[in-house]
């Protein structure tokens, strides 16, 4: 299977959005193809998984990683390395480290990979249909600011906001690369219909508002996502995003606008 893609054009003020349903994919010499890209560590951790469902996750999510990288510049998607950083954050190693940004994020039915140049940037994708708590978790970790228009809110808007701030947060907090060690009541989001969100930031933050842009999107009736990046308020921003099947007739891309 071919891995040799056209180099596609990514200007500093675009983000680009690739996104995967790994359940769907069953084809085997896809999946084996996938396989053959990872190294030695990542083969080794998705073995480890326990569930099945979950080692195909990791598996195309990561065989995802490396070929959407290679669409940007000249490197095999097999010859990628990794660093982590302190957190446990994977960045890029080698010349391409400081330029080429990328984060990946996976949640049942769904895996999605944002790149851009040179600014720190952030992704997340949730089921938003999963069973569990919302209110109950947003009392004990979101802004006050959050819980109370969260509870403003009609019972049945409940989750559908919950989600949509979730995924806002653990955004920000990849983008800044230091996960949940930051605190998630510390900073709050406001949103209003037809506007971008905008972030407030704790004085402890050490952070300004003007810094960051964010997007939402809503790739399926189940899934919510968000972008964040720092990139100062004012300057051009566009996120686009498509839905691709790794080395299957995904070329030439269809972007769609969020």
């Amino acid at each position: 299977m071919p891995t040799d893609f056209q180099p596609l054009a990514l200007r500093p003020d675009e983000v680009h959005v690739w996104i995967v349903e790994p359940e769907r994919i069953d084809d085997r010499r896809l999946l084996d193809a996938y396989w053959a890209l990872l190294d030695a560590k990542e083969r080794d951790k998705q073995q480890r998984f326990r569930f099945e469902r979950h080692q195909r996750q990791y598996l195309v999510s990561h065989a995802l990683v490396r070929l959407t990288l290679s669409r940007y510049a000249p490197v095999a998607p097999e010859a990628w390395a990794f660093d982590t950083n302190t957190y446990g954050r994977p960045v890029v190693r080698g010349e391409w480290g400081p330029k080429l940004r990328f984060n990946l994020s996976h949640t049942d039915g769904m895996a999605l990979v944002a790149v851009g140049w040179d600014a720190e940037l952030g992704a997340d994708v949730e089921d938003a249909q999963r069973k569990g708590e919302t209110v109950e978790i947003a009392d004990h970790y979101f802004a006050a600011s959050e819980v109370a228009a969260l509870k403003a809110l009609p019972a049945e808007r409940h989750r559908e906001r919950f989600f949509e701030y979730w995924t806002l947060k653990e955004s920000y907090i990849k983008a800044r690369g230091a996960g949940l060690s930051l605190p998630l009541d510390q900073f709050a989001f406001h949103l209003e219909p037809g506007q971008a969100p905008r972030i407030s930031f704790d004085p402890r933050m050490q952070d300004v508002p003007e810094a960051w842009q964010f997007v939402q999107l809503r790739p399926s009736e189940r899934h919510q996502a968000a972008v964040a990046v720092n990139r100062p308020r004012g300057q051009p921003l566009s996120v686009r995003w498509q839905f691709t099947v790794p080395l299957a007739g995904d070329t030439p891309p269809r972007f769609q606008a969020a």
